[in-house]
């Protein structure tokens, strides 16, 4: 089993709280670090300084951009080289990367991508012409980071334009493995209805990160059935602290340790059902150490 990773906790649970009282939850909570992108406000140097007086470290940042729009591709390259210089400065060798799509744009089947969530239809998809464009970005994105140090992990998000399986492995496909690694999330994954110990089984050597979520399955099944937008299955408990879901942990781990994995494990629940944020945070690290994480 994996031994020696370093287990994180992701803020958004934590909707509308202020930093240092999340930050202070989560050393709480017992993990060892918490998501550090660059910030306007204050330096890197002032970032582990923060994260230091609450004895975290900082754990790989999350990069968005819509990839496949051509008169963003230089404004997202930049920002790319900038998130890497941070996150070196941060000491870390890893971010996230996602693409965006929720409410932001209208897909050929006339639905946002929010609308779509867990029941997505080829309707909804990029054209041939926008994904060879993300894929074209995305590869310069991975370059660019990597040559800062810096590995590019994708990140898969029920809700965006890359979503389902058939999405996720298209992506890999073409995407350059040299410079685009894989930064899963196996809430995302089991939500858009993927068979998760399977991806992880064929793409273990890629993956470097991972954001560990679980969900509630019949919450999906029902959702799917009835066409819920993303907003309605969170609202309805898609979510689900680590280990109380439909997730097969040990076997995700045993998968991670057989290709030697040493990266950031991140947990995650978007939204919980029990009475706080450090509540859901403490659960789900009692469930990581009763594996021995």
């Amino acid at each position: 089993m994996l031994t020696n990773i370093p287990i994180g906790c992701g803020q958004i649970t934590w909707l509308g709280v202020d930093e240092t009282s999340v930050l202070a939850d989560i050393a709480a909570a017992g993990y060892a670090g918490a998501p550090a992108c660059p910030h306007a406000q204050r330096t890197p140097q002032e970032t582990l300084a923060l994260y230091a007086s609450y004895g975290l470290r900082p754990a790989p940042g999350y990069f968005a951009a819509d990839f496949w729009k051509a008169d963003e591709e230089a404004a997202i390259l930049e920002r790319a080289r900038r998130f890497a210089a941070a996150s070196v400065e941060l000491g870390l060798g890893e971010m996230y990367v996602a693409s965006r799509g929720f409410d932001r744009d209208v897909m050929p089947s006339g639905r946002t991508r929010a609308a779509a969530s867990g029941h997505v239809t080829a309707a909804d998809a990029l054209s041939a012409v926008d994904f060879d464009r993300f894929v074209a970005t995305l590869n310069r994105v991975g370059q660019i980071t990597l040559a800062e140090g810096v590995k590019s992990c994708f990140h898969n998000h029920v809700g965006s334009v890359i979503e389902t399986g058939d999405e996720m492995e298209r992506l890999l496909a073409a995407a350059d493995p040299d410079v685009v690694f894989l930064g899963p999330d196996t809430g995302h994954l089991a939500w858009a209805g993927v068979d998760v110990l399977d991806f992880f089984r064929r793409h273990a050597a890629r993956i470097k990160t991972v954001h560990v979520k679980d969900i509630d399955e019949a919450v999906r099944q029902k959702g799917v059935a009835q066409g819920w937008d993303y907003r309605t299955f969170s609202d309805h408990g898609i979510w689900a602290e680590v280990g109380h879901g439909v997730m097969d942990f040990p076997a995700i781990f045993q998968i991670l340790d057989e290709v030697g994995f040493d990266g950031w494990i991140i947990v995650e629940t978007d939204v919980t059902q029990l009475a706080s944020p450090l509540e859901s945070a403490q659960v789900s690290r009692a469930y990581l150490r009763s594996l021995g994480l």
